[in-house]
């Protein structure tokens, strides 16, 4: 079964920095398509990026809220490095596999169980 854990979260000061990870078990991250999302107390769940298999080859892809600050990143795990964290950024944070990279979060099939971000002074 596909399984994804998110970590990485906490507590940020306005400014701050945060990297987020998402590791998987039971099956290959390389294979998936891998997409962030954040969701805040009485808000839809944001869509913040994907990457993975997009068209005819392997794309990284970002809401136009968010490009300019975060950065998805391939490794191990497939991270998600935050810049200049605002109050506005606090959520719980999660990342979701599907088989290529969709901007819909319910075209994802599987989900980790979220890392808090909280940015606060």
């Amino acid at each position: 079964q596909l399984q994804l854990v998110e970590s990485g979260g906490g507590l940020v000061q306005p400014g701050g920095t945060l990297r987020l990870s998402c590791a998987a078990s039971g099956f290959d991250l390389s294979t998936y398509a891998i997409g962030w999302f954040r969701q805040a107390p009485g808000k839809e769940r944001e869509w913040l990026g994907c990457t993975g298999r997009l068209g005819n080859g392997i794309s990284t892809i970002y809401a136009d809220s968010v490009e300019d600050r975060f950065t998805i990143a391939r490794g191990n795990t497939i991270n998600l490095h935050m810049n200049n964290l605002q109050p506005e950024d606090t959520a719980v944070y999660y990342c979701a596999a599907r088989s290529f990279c969709s901007g819909v979060a319910t075209a994802f099939n599987s989900w980790g169980q979220g890392t808090q971000v909280t940015v606060s002074s």
